[in-house]
């Protein structure tokens, strides 16, 4: 076996981490089974330092979330609402005055 090293993203920080495997391929397949298929950043190349921290290290670095009750959830639905229904109000009125903005234009040719 080998040891191989690569920038893992975790909780949004890069974090470089060690795996022993048998091969390139062997090696992300481990990570990515670990952390995700988008939280690996670099592929994996076979290393010999000692400043990488181990696939358990960096795993314990990973707060896990607690699941929202009921009302928390719902809560939280409706402030992402929220936020979708602001955003496409502003849409709509910046495409309405974009369009009021070429309406003189169109019509004077």
């Amino acid at each position: 076996m080998n040891k191989y090293q690569a920038l893992v993203r975790i909780n949004g920080q890069q974090v470089k981490t060690a795996v022993f495997a048998d091969s390139q391929i062997h090696s992300r397949l481990i990570l990515q089974y670990q952390f995700g298929m988008n939280s690996l950043v670099s592929a994996p190349s076979l290393s010999e330092d000692e400043d990488a921290l181990s696939v358990g290290e960096a795993i314990k670095m990973i707060k896990p979330l607690k699941p929202l009750n009921l009302k928390q959830a719902r809560m939280a639905s409706l402030k992402r609402n929220v936020d979708s229904a602001k955003q496409q109000l502003k849409l709509e009125k910046d495409r309405q005055s974009h369009q009021q903005a070429i309406k003189p234009i169109s019509s004077k040719s």
